[in-house]
């Protein structure tokens, strides 16, 4: 995006635009967003928070994925950049998964920033990981087993549970979480498991820990997303430069099943 194209995008901005679509105090909502997209933010992801925040109000909460995904076995690809010959030094040197320090991979400066946010409770999978702050916190957050990361009792199901929104700001429904509850609750022929590894505390030593999950890769979540928004509401606004878009979470879990089932082999 050239400079002289870049908008600039205040706070007000941010809560008017949230509001458009639908956000309001007590919602729930998860959210994903991509700092740039929105041009210049006039405070960074300080602001954007705050937004998000002051749009839900004491008794809502918001939601966003805090995934430290590197903390993987390599031979997964987490670690392309690196040669083979140094797989093994990585299986054992890499830190363990601590959820006051470890950062976030690729999830943007916005949830980077939000994992650290006064009151926010992030949860313990290793890999991947949520943080919330607000009324529903503790609860979307706790007991994230290892094998089971979006399945039911993770914290998007229970998300699910609490008629959840999401928010997609300046990004597409391949970054959309909850889609992977879509893929745990269908029944399709190539559904299976997988075995990962992540280095973890235990007892207050670190340890190498492998453990079976099921294979998710969210290849076709951009096509389910536009075959979504024919059939149910899905609102839009601008903030800045960015498209911003919102949907029930329950609407989006319910037809992703149907779309699963009916099109993957």
């Amino acid at each position: 995006m050239q400079s002289e194209d870049r908008k600039l995008v205040l706070k007000k901005d941010i809560i008017d635009g949230v509001k458009n679509v639908g956000i309001v105090h007590g919602d729930t909502v998860m959210v994903h967003t991509s700092l740039s997209s929105m041009g210049f933010v006039c405070g960074g992801p300080q602001i954007v928070i705050e937004a998000l925040l002051e749009a839900v109000g004491s008794d809502g909460t918001i939601m966003m994925p805090t995934q430290s995904w590197k903390n993987l076995d390599p031979e997964a690809g987490v670690h392309w950049q690196e040669p083979k010959e140094w797989w093994q030094a990585i299986r054992e040197n890499w830190p363990a998964y601590d959820k006051k320090i470890t950062p976030t991979n690729t999830m943007g400066a916005v949830a980077e920033m939000f994992r650290n946010w006064p009151g926010a409770y992030r949860s313990d999978h290793p890999a991947r990981s949520v943080a919330a702050v607000g009324r529903n916190a503790e609860y979307l957050t706790k007991d994230h087993d290892l094998s089971n990361i979006f399945g039911i009792g993770s914290p998007i199901d229970r998300l699910y549970q609490l008629n959840a929104k999401v928010l997609l700001i300046g990004v597409g429904y391949d970054k959309n979480t909850s889609i992977h509850l879509a893929d745990e609750r269908a029944s399709y022929l190539s559904k299976h498991n997988t075995q990962e590894s992540s280095a973890v505390m235990i007892d207050g030593k670190r340890e190498w820990v492998t453990y079976e999950t099921l294979y998710v890769d969210g290849e076709d979540f951009e096509e389910i997303g536009l075959s979504f928004e024919k059939s149910y509401k899905v609102r839009e606004a601008y903030i800045g430069n960015t498209f911003i878009k919102s949907m029930s979470q329950q609407e989006l879990v319910d037809f992703s099943v149907e779309w699963i089932e009916a099109n993957r082999k």
